[in-house]
């Protein structure tokens, strides 16, 4: 049996501003099982739970912003709690947070705090990760030691499956490393031309300085199944290592396309897999 599939809501981030609650329909719509939202977008958490219960589509998780949890974590978390998430998500960290920089022990006892006040609301966290998580610290990445240092109770994984790639590791045999800890795997496509990378960072809105490596290269996110990633390998590995849940998402469309109809075609094309 395939793995339900929901979408990220952040791909359609506009149109959630202009429209919130049409906006998820046209979700259900498309044929998505599931949402992830990015904000809520001043919407009450009440409101939201039940307009999902009435168009049957379910509410599996929520990316917060990492200094808004760890500021009053059982508040924020508690929102999305009575919207009926079963997950919370660190989707990001800012440059003084991360490996590499002095500030990295900090933000993993506060990735801990965070998700013992999760637990206490009965939601699990989840990490969101990027690239940058796979700077070695010694001999291991950085994302290693982060799900080594947390207890899996507290801490699970939401593996990126594109920035897993980025980062030049095989995206299904990371998702495959994590069986049993990969409740939720983001399936996020893209394509890269040229020996750099281009300025992946300012697609999802960060500034980035101009570098040799951003200037060679080009690069684009794509709809699931239009770009690089070897996706049936990925859905096989997200079956393979119990996963519950894929999640489409999409920072932003290539160019000449737009948010909806990116959406659109990532849902048909896990169609025609039988997902």
């Amino acid at each position: 049996m395939k793995l339900p599939v929901a979408v990220q809501l952040y791909s359609v981030r506009d149109e959630m501003e202009q429209d919130f609650y049409g906006t998820i329909k046209a979700m259900k719509e498309l044929g998505y099982d599931g949402v992830e939202f990015a904000g809520l977008f001043g919407e009450e958490p009440a409101k939201i739970k039940a307009f999902c219960e009435e168009i049957g589509i379910t509410p599996i998780s929520a990316h917060v912003p990492y200094y808004d949890m760890l500021e009053d974590p059982e508040k924020v978390i508690a929102d999305y709690a009575e919207i009926g998430c079963k997950y919370v998500v660190v989707p990001y960290l800012t440059e003084e947070c991360r490996p590499g920089t002095d500030g990295f022990a900090a933000t993993v006892e506060g990735i801990r705090k965070i998700g013992e006040a999760a637990k206490k609301l009965g939601i699990q966290l989840l990490y969101h990760n990027h690239d940058f998580e796979f700077v070695k610290i010694g001999e291991v990445y950085a994302l290693d030691v982060l799900y080594s240092t947390i207890p899996e109770d507290l801490l699970k994984t939401e593996i990126d499956t594109c920035w897993v790639n980025v980062a030049g590791v095989n995206p299904a045999e990371y998702v495959v490393k994590y069986s049993g800890r990969s409740p939720v795997v983001h399936l996020k496509d893209f394509k890269k031309t040229g020996s750099g990378q281009g300025k992946m960072y300012a697609l999802i809105g960060i500034e980035e300085e101009e570098t040799e490596e951003n200037e060679e290269g080009s690069f684009s996110f794509m709809p699931v199944g239009y770009g690089m990633q070897d996706m049936p390998a990925i859905l096989a590995a997200c079956e393979d290592a119990g996963a519950e849940w894929v999640v489409v998402e999409q920072d932003d469309p290539a160019e000449g396309d737009t948010r909806m109809n990116s959406v659109k075609l990532s849902r048909e094309y896990l169609k025609t897999l039988s997902w």
